[in-house]
């Protein structure tokens, strides 16, 4: 079910995530090692829960951006392992809390935890996971760090909630649906590449282009999600194709169709999305009618512009292999829909 989904011409070849894994793959060891430790407590089913959802094979980008940021402007220092850990901690806690909210079965491939343990444990351990990831801040004692990442943890809360709030609303304008995403995932990308540069000691100017360009690296990110949602694959997306339509979830494609499409095809959605009628016949019509509305095209096109936005924040900074590295996670995170 589903459709393929190409990239225009312009798409820039080898799209990888490579460079940054070799970059920071020995700080990544003490990253994942400082994970298990953390991830301990004498209440046995903490580390059961935690672990299920740590040991799932996630990429750990966000803890890599944070690792070759830091490395980019010189940082010497373990600083930058325990900010990495903080931010893998936060994103972590976010999917399970995200799992409950949303009624999720599965999660990179398998059941989720709110499955086997419950919604009670799942909520729990992902407050557990936050306090730590907030001891290991307040450990690296950078009062800036620990501003820009509390500061996310909240506005991370705030897109849930907005989210939450525009449930099943097809009134929803994309300017809203922006607000979201920027608030539910490119806040921390944003952060994790901002407090890189922080510990080093960079320049303000330095700092405000990690910032950009993490933030405009999650709204790309985001989008390509919503676009895999109904043309890729559940490899690439970590869950189910069309879990975003029968959860009745407002995502991009959603809004550019409904608005695009005739009353009759507005009725359908309605029917879909409001009145959750969203069975596997329903999926396959409403990947016809965004195909139809170039509904997800647009979305990949959308995603593309904020990833030259995040090449351009980076522009100016001294040639580094990091930067390198950075540029070609814009390129990898795009090509998921390839």
């Amino acid at each position: 079910m589903g459709v393929v989904l190409n990239l225009e011409d312009g798409k820039r070849e080898a799209a990888s995530i490579k460079e940054l894994i070799d970059l920071t793959a020995s700080d990544m060891g003490r990253v994942n090692e400082l994970i298990l430790s953390k991830a301990g407590s004498d209440v046995q089913m903490i580390p059961q829960v935690a672990n299920h959802l740590i040991s799932s094979g996630g990429k750990r980008l966000r803890p890599m951006l944070t690792l070759a940021a830091a490395q980019m402007f010189g940082y010497s220092g373990d600083g930058h392992v325990k900010l990495a850990t903080s931010v893998e901690f936060m994103h972590t806690a976010t999917l399970l809390h995200d799992d409950v909210v949303d009624e999720s079965g599965m999660r990179r491939g398998k059941k989720t935890a709110r499955m086997i343990w419950g919604n009670q444990a799942s909520v729990l351990v992902g407050d557990f996971l936050l306090g730590q990831a907030f001891r290991m801040m307040v450990d690296v004692g950078s009062l800036d760090a620990l501003d820009i990442l509390s500061s996310a943890a909240s506005i991370i809360a705030e897109g849930e909630v907005m989210q939450l709030a525009a449930a099943k609303n097809l009134d929803t304008t994309e300017d809203e649906h922006f607000s979201v995403i920027k608030a539910k995932t490119a806040a921390l990308f944003s952060a994790a590449a901002e407090v890189g540069p922080v510990i080093a000691g960079a320049s303000r100017t330095d700092r405000a282009a990690l910032r950009s360009y993490g933030m405009n690296l999650g709204l790309a990110f985001q989008l390509i999600d919503d676009a895999l949602d109904y043309g890729g694959s559940s490899k690439d997306l970590g869950k189910n194709v069309g879990d975003d339509f029968r959860e009745g979830k407002v995502t991009l494609p959603v809004i550019l169709a409904y608005r695009r499409g005739t009353s009759a095809e507005r009725a359908f959605w309605k029917r879909a999305i409001e009145e959750n009628v969203a069975d596997d016949a329903g999926l396959e019509k409403a990947i016809g009618l965004m195909t139809r509305h170039g509904a997800i095209s647009d979305t990949i096109g959308r995603a593309r512009h904020f990833g030259e936005i995040a090449r351009d924040a980076l522009a100016p900074l001294e040639e580094t292999p990091q930067k390198t590295a950075l540029i070609n996670v814009i390129d990898f995170c795009i090509s998921r829909v390839n």
